[in-house]
């Protein structure tokens, strides 16, 4: 029986392996001896295997044994990625070589211009995403080792400290193994080379364990699936909505995985190797899922009820007696774990060096970091701190999420967290619409959906209280996470994953669409959408301008003076030039920008290295497309805020004609009332005397004198009102028939004078100039008396002055005739003023002795005679201009 003493030699004899391997594999890339299989696609095919970590070694064997063939969709989805390479995968690694990107958050950022906060929301997103995923890797090696500490009794195991070696063992493992290069952008030819080799040691395992299940245990293929058909596993039943969501969220995360980003863009050395990996993967996949059915079925029938499924693959070999393959099977799910391990700590801690540790430390050096070349160790530390922190999450999500846990749950949970980053990724790749706010805004609410419905419930711990389980968040039923809306009875993976994705996606478009892209945004989001349009292929420095001198210089400011220089030296060395400095080759150019990317990133450095050596990222249709939008933009909006001034405009013209309306309508109501108290006054006193002279007998002559006299004057007064309404209507109807004659000013007004003080009880002074009243004109003079004698007789009703006086002042001015009639008395209202010439409006309706008419026929009068009436407000009392044409033959 083997021990634990012997299984740890057996590991460090392996890790050792690993790290000869991608010693060797270093070593000869750096000399620049790239061997074909270092650049092979066999290589890359293989490097993708770190999909495949522990949940598909051994959870995929426990997923069988709990749910059938449900286990097949965690393959299903990567499938069909691949298969539809040329649509997706494609566009993707091309758009990471053209844009010298680092890692996903590197992309994204890129991708909606340059937004650091939007690389910094990606990054804390795939670092709470993968923590689920760091957790389960502990949970299977601490599984691993507790199911041969069983085997050994002379040994004791507890998972407690267990997990946090392992925890504290695979942290140094991914220090040493993913930051021994500092240049993010640099080919890890040896992480990659391992990586490999452990993909093809744990599909060596699982086969072994599948060949002795099937032909070991088994009398062949016949015997093991007539036992398939036994077990519970034949009586599998398909459920469409988690197989269609699941399926999704593998595809989803095969893309959006930090560290499958790292392998499949950062690391590819050729995209035409998507051509090979495009079949090869796929059936890496099938082979791997090969033998899952058969070992599940068979451990469900050997094993004793209550064996942990996930354990299937290690617990059947041990309990035939086979060490050796026990052993080769923990080497394969260690190979698993550590190898997603290595890869997503290293790309996880580049993401949070380059994006939330180093723009902080940039910002409180300043800019002395450049210049002394200190930047290089900061990264280091900053990357080694991040993966030790990482590993802590992982090890207290263990801790918190407890070790009874399925495999296949936990690795869900991390999936549809990272899944959250798929609506800006393809947004991104397809939509030149899309902007960074709508990004921010997707990935903000689907995050938090997440968490709520799906990362909360799963840890347990008080976290998430037991009243918001069962009763909604603030007691609210429809705010329940796993009954969100009021929707209930779906499988809280369908559940979760559901709401979070619809509405990242429609938070994402819908902000996208409410908000404008700014010209960085436009000219990235054109690079990436139309990338085939001007990258052809793999990009180089062609370096036919490039000053060597220049590119030393700048070095030196980054890198330092004794290491820039170490390079050039090392360089011409490499070009057979023992003196001076080297050609400015475009592989020379190449490694001088990853040697930069390392301090100042790898954006940066390509800048910088393009600047001088004259590399153009940029096509000219793009910078001409981005014009035209933005020139096409600012044309829009100054449409917008002309229409924008004219709109206001409009509305306070509505506002003031509303007003108008509003106090024309309050008047017109006061008048029908007036007119009907005028009409029905005189009516009354008709009536009531008329009545009186016909029942009285014997009454005095005076008396009935008196009682004729008051119906004479109530009747003239009725005749009036008539007369005036029926003046106005014609007026206002235009149907009013003109008596034009010529005559002198002065006579009108002397007649108007006359007329509107006769029989007047109460004093009015009229001044007049009548050296400026010998005026000839042309119109109809009874119509302008008319006029004349309404404006005198208001100034004799309505001025208040002590000695009421009026000043009638005639000149002329640009071929035009004005008299004015000006009052001393207190003039009136500004709040009344524009609605005097209005029918029905009266200015004091307690002095009134008319219906309100007399100013509307006026104005009506005035109009037709091709003049106008109107109020002067700057004198101090009543003021009234009116102004007539003069005709051209009697001017003098």
């Amino acid at each position: 029986m083997a021990s634990l003493n012997v299984l740890v030699a057996v590991c460090l004899v392996y890790v050792a392996l690993l790290f000869i391997v991608a010693f060797a594999a270093d070593r000869k890339a750096s000399r620049g001896h790239r061997s074909a299989w270092l650049r092979s696609p066999l290589i890359y095919t293989l490097s993708l295997s770190i999909y495949c970590t522990a949940w598909t070694f051994y959870g995929a064997v426990g997923y069988a044994a709990r749910s059938g063939l449900e286990f097949i969709t965690i393959y299903l989805g990567p499938t069909l990625v691949m298969i539809g390479w040329w649509w997706g995968l494609r566009k993707l690694v091309r758009i990471g070589r053209s844009q010298r990107v680092t890692s996903i958050a590197d992309l994204i950022s890129a991708r909606y211009g340059k937004s650091n906060t939007l690389a910094i929301c990606v990054t804390i997103l795939a670092v709470i995403g993968v923590t689920p995923y760091i957790a389960l890797q502990l949970q299977s090696i601490t599984l691993s080792f507790a199911t041969f500490a069983e085997a050994d009794p002379a040994r004791q195991l507890y998972e407690t400290t267990t997990v946090f070696w392992v925890a504290a063992g695979l942290a140094v493992f991914a220090i040493l193994f993913g930051t021994r290069n500092l240049n993010a952008n640099e080919r890890h030819h040896g992480v990659v080379t391992a990586v490999a080799l452990e993909a093809v040691v744990k599909l060596v395992a699982l086969l072994a364990v599948g060949i002795f299940v099937v032909w070991g245990l088994s009398d062949g293929i016949g015997e093991t699936m007539a036992r398939v058909d036994a077990s519970q596993i034949g009586q599998w039943q398909m459920q469409g909505d988690r197989w269609a969501t699941i399926t999704f969220l593998s595809a989803a995360a095969f893309v959006c995985l930090p560290r499958m980003f790292q392998v499949m863009v950062v690391e590819n050395e050729d995209e035409r190797h998507l051509r090979v990996a495009a079949w090869a993967f796929p059936l890496y996949l099938l082979l791997m899922s090969l033998f899952v059915v058969p070992i599940a079925a068979i451990g469900l029938e050997l094993l004793p009820v209550g064996a942990n499924p996930d354990l299937f693959v290690l617990t059947i070999p041990l309990s035939q007696g086979r060490d050796g393959l026990a052993m080769l099977s923990f080497l394969g799910g260690f190979s698993s774990a550590t190898s997603m391990v290595i890869v997503a700590a290293m790309a996880l801690s580049t993401m949070v060096s380059n994006h939330i540790v180093m723009p902080i430390w940039l910002r409180m050096q300043g800019h002395g970091a450049s210049v002394s070349g200190d930047v290089r160790n900061v990264v280091l530390l900053a990357r080694r701190v991040s993966i030790a922190v990482i590993m802590a999450l992982g090890y207290f999500y263990y801790r918190l999420a407890g070790q009874d846990a399925a495999l296949a749950s936990i690795g869900l949970i991390s999936f549809a967290g990272i899944a959250q980053i798929l609506p800006a990724l393809v947004g991104g790749l397809f939509w030149r619409g899309a902007t960074r706010t709508g990004a921010l805004a997707g990935l903000s609410l689907g995050f938090l959906i997440w968490l709520y419905t799906m990362l909360l419930p799963a840890l347990g711990g008080g976290l998430l209280p037991d009243a918001v389980l069962t009763d909604g968040l603030f007691g609210f039923s429809w705010l329940r996470p796993q009954a969100l809306f009021g929707i209930e009875g779906l499988d809280p993976i369908v559940h979760a994953v559901m709401w979070s994705m619809a509405l990242n996606a429609a938070a994402f478009c819908t902000v996208s669409l409410a908000t404008f892209p700014n010209p960085l945004e436009r000219l990235q989001g054109a690079q990436f959408v139309n990338v085939f349009d001007h990258s052809a292929g793999p990009r180089g420095w062609t370096g036919l301008v490039a000053q060597s001198e220049d590119l030393m210089v700048m070095s030196q400011r980054i890198l330092g003076a004794g290491e820039a220089q170490d390079f050039f030296q090392s360089e011409a060395i490499r070009q057979g030039s023992h003196g001076g400095l080297p050609e400015p080759t475009p592989a020379f150019l190449e490694r001088l920008e990853r040697e930069l990317s390392g301090s100042v990133g790898a954006a940066a450095a390509h800048a910088m290295v393009g600047q001088i050596a004259g590399g153009s990222s940029v096509s000219v249709e793009d910078l001409l497309a981005v014009a035209d939008e933005t020139a096409q933009m600012l044309e829009y909006s100054g449409q917008l805020e002309v229409q924008s001034k004219e709109l206001s405009r409009t509305a306070k013209k509505l506002r003031e004609t509303n007003e108008k309306l509003t106090q024309i309508s309050q008047q017109k109501d006061a008048f029908l009332s007036q007119v009907s108290h005028e009409l029905r006054t005189p009516m009354t006193s008709i009536r009531a005397f008329s009545e009186i002279l016909r029942d009285t007998e014997g009454g005095s002559e005076e008396d009935t004198v008196r009682h004729a006299s008051i119906i004479h004057d109530e009747a003239l007064r009725l005749t009036r009102l008539l007369n005036d309404l029926l003046d106005l209507s014609v007026l206002e109807s235009g149907q009013v028939s003109l008596n034009m004659t010529v005559g002198s000013l002065g006579e009108v007004l002397d007649h108007a004078v006359s007329t509107a003080l006769a029989g007047s009880d109460k004093p009015l002074n009229v001044i007049r100039q009548p050296s400026t009243e010998v005026v000839r004109i042309s119109s109809d003079l009874d119509r302008l008396s008319q006029v004349f004698i309404n404006l005198i007789a208001n100034a004799q009703k309505y001025c208040d002055a002590e000695n009421p006086e009026i000043s009638i002042v005639a000149s002329t001015r640009y071929g035009r005739l004005r008299i004015d009639f000006l009052d001393n008395g207190s003039g009136i209202p500004r709040a009344s003023q524009q609605l005097i010439f209005e029918k029905f409006s009266r200015v004091s309706p307690e002095k009134a002795g008319g219906a309100g008419l007399g100013l509307a026929i006026c104005r009506e009068i005035m109009l037709r005679l091709g003049g106008d009436v109107r109020y002067l407000s700057g004198h101090p009392g009543g003021a009234f201009r009116v102004s007539l044409p003069l005709a051209p033959d009697l001017v003098t």
